[in-house]
């Protein structure tokens, strides 16, 4: 199913080419379509980019990561003296009670004080990197759909919209589960890794040397499977977010899904998708699992070569059995980060995968900004609303342009409608008006000034939308009709509904105005849906309106009503009509007949049926001889 930008839904909306036209991506991107039936192969990308990318939003929390570094310390400094006392403990077995209390008895306590209080350090610093891990997670989802709301047009028409909810969704999670469970984790071994090492050097070095063998095999076998699993894990979270585009479409489309007894395709191909995202987990738990069961080898290969040295030692005297037995604990100590970290490596794959899906939409280009000195639109900077097209060209892809040296003007206050063929790019012109896209070439004007001199924002305020396609947003009905103009009145918002021959209907819903809509509306009819969007135009305003296919959705009877509501909403106004039923647009002051991408009649409807040319064939073939 295909994206449709804000005013590209309708008949017409696409350019020259066809009716199932989707614009090119942007350049360099060529044929990357996320969520269009197939996983794409994804190169490993750069981990330490993406981590330095990450730890510039942890700068917010730098306070709490102290704390959380000097929590880490303290348990780890207790942690360490743990092995210490135990050799301490073994050696002290023989040794004679002090005032009634055996020295091993004390050791037995120092070493549980020292078990408690880490386990104290690690439960606050839980407690700690949830919030810091939230707060993060929070600002980097705000910031993703902040950029989002400042992508141009052209961005959401070549990405399934599914995938890009799995960017924001199910990679942000994953983000945020592992800054929540490995960050101070990650600080814990490093500084027990360090510890460790320090100490048995300062027991023995012999042992150490023995020890750093298979630790040097357990990193290098590590880094090997980590390089083969980076790409494993990149291509399981472009499945996933390629299986989540096909789920919103399916459910989006269901009714479309259903009448046309697809039902079976769309579980098919799910499957498909689903089998895809199964294989790329599958390579990517195989591969990383090895790594557990290859590090266990090692250590116990490890503890081989420690109690061979070891004995060595104590026979020849060098060492006690309680300095074995510290050594022991500390190579645990020391080989339990090795593990952990393979471990913790292999959730940061999945994390930093998602990380990167992320920032690939941050590094999207977005709308160019606004010139230098461009004007903000007053509400009562009294525009007139007189538009002129100046041979405007346009193309999505320059080389193949869509619209071709297009001139016309429409004076303040009265209608121009646009006609032709789907492709002929009528939807288009609209668009390049609300500067969606930027004109090639070429200049658009209102009030004689060039669009591009005003600020976007203040120039969207100008328009008023009433699309083929009715998008309803989650909320009240009152809440609906207001949205364009948010300081209205229940008196306002009522009226304009009378003037869209809504009232009658949605004083019938069970809440009335403030009956809670499902999603898109889907709890009312088409033409419930087209009168709510009508009423929303006629609310905001503006002194431009832009009516595409506006009255499409609705029976005839009703149809005839709505356009005597919008024959006076338009009174004063400056209107573009779309329309493919050209029963509605015969009252406009201009018709413009559009074939592929340019002007090929202009007139009035009696001037354009004296032509006897496209028009004409045009209406003959839709209201007979």
């Amino acid at each position: 199913m295909q994206n449709k930008h804000l005013l590209g839904s309708g008949a017409g909306s696409t350019p020259a080419g066809g009716s199932d036209f989707i614009p090119p991506p942007p350049p360099g991107r060529a044929g990357r379509m996320p969520g269009m039936g197939r996983v794409p192969g994804v190169k490993p990308k750069n981990m330490k980019r993406t981590l330095l990318r990450l730890w510039a939003y942890f700068i917010a929390e730098r306070r709490r990561l102290w704390e959380v570094g000097a929590l880490v310390l303290a348990g780890a400094a207790v942690s360490l003296a743990a092995p210490y006392l135990i050799g301490k403990g073994v050696d002290a077995v023989e040794a004679v009670r002090v005032d009634g209390v055996h020295p091993v008895a004390v050791m037995a306590g120092l070493i549980a004080l020292a078990y408690i209080v880490n386990g104290i350090s690690q439960i606050f610093q839980g407690v700690l990197m949830a919030g810091v891990s939230q707060r993060t997670v929070r600002l980097l989802r705000s910031g993703l759909f902040d950029h989002m709301q400042k992508l141009p047009v052209a961005f959401f028409d070549t990405r399934a919209h599914g995938d890009l909810m799995s960017r924001a969704t199910n990679d942000i999670d994953n983000v945020s589960t592992t800054i929540s469970s490995s960050t101070s984790q990650l600080m814990s071994l490093f500084v027990s890794l360090v510890g460790s090492l320090i100490m048995m050097m300062w027991i023995s070095p012999l042992m150490t040397l023995a020890l750093l063998i298979p630790a040097g095999l357990a990193l290098l076998l590590t880094q090997t499977i980590a390089k083969r699993t980076r790409p494993m894990f990149s291509r399981q979270q472009a499945a996933l977010g390629a299986m989540t585009a096909q789920l919103e479409e399916s459910v989006s489309g269901l009714a479309i899904v259903r009448g046309f007894n697809r039902e079976q395709a769309c579980v098919e191909q799910f499957g498909e998708m689903n089998d895809a995202y199964f294989k790329a987990s599958l390579s990517a738990l195989i591969w990383s699992g090895m790594i557990m069961p290859l590090m266990n080898v090692i250590n116990n290969l490890s503890l081989v070569f420690i109690a061979a040295m070891g004995s060595s030692l104590a026979l020849r005297g060098a060492v006690t059995i309680g300095v074995i037995a510290s050594f022991v604990s500390y190579s645990r100590q020391f080989i339990r980060p090795l593990n952990d970290v393979a471990n913790i490596y292999n959730t940061l794959q999945t994390a930093v995968a998602g990380a990167e899906r992320v920032f690939e939409v941050f590094d999207e280009a977005q709308e160019a900004e606004d010139r230098t000195g461009a004007r903000e639109i007053a509400a009562d900077a009294g525009i007139r609303g007189d538009v002129s097209f100046d041979r405007v060209r346009f193309g999505y892809d320059p080389e193949v342009p869509v619209i071709r040296d297009v001139t016309f003007e429409v004076p303040a206050g009265t209608s121009v409608a646009l006609v032709g063929e789907t492709g002929a790019g009528k939807t288009t012109l609209v668009n390049l008006l609300a500067r969606f896209y930027e004109v090639c070439g070429g200049s658009i004007r209102i009030d004689g000034l060039d669009i591009r001199e005003y600020t976007r924002a203040s120039l969207r305020r100008l328009f008023g939308v009433v699309l083929q396609d009715t998008y309803l947003f989650a909320g009240s009905v009152a809440e609906n009709i207001r949205y364009g103009r948010q300081d209205a009145d229940d008196a306002a918002v009522i009226d304009a509904a009378k003037r869209a021959d809504a009232d009658g209907f949605i004083r019938r819903l069970p809440r009335g105005y403030q009956t809670e809509l499902a999603e898109s509306g889907g709890n009312l009819s088409a033409g419930q849906r087209q009168l709510i969007a009508i009423a929303r135009a006629i609310l905001a305003d503006a002194p431009i309106l832009i009516l595409d296919e506006a009255t499409s959705n609705v029976d005839t009877r009703t149809e005839l009503r709505i356009q005597k509501a919008m024959l006076a909403m338009t009174q004063g106004r400056t209107t573009f009509l779309i329309a493919h039923r050209l029963t509605t647009i015969r009252s406009a002051d201009r018709i413009l007949v559009l074939e592929r991408g340019s002007i090929v009649e202009q007139g009035t409807h009696a001037e354009l049926m004296l032509l006897d040319g496209a028009y004409a064939r045009m209406w003959h073939s839709q209201i007979g001889a």
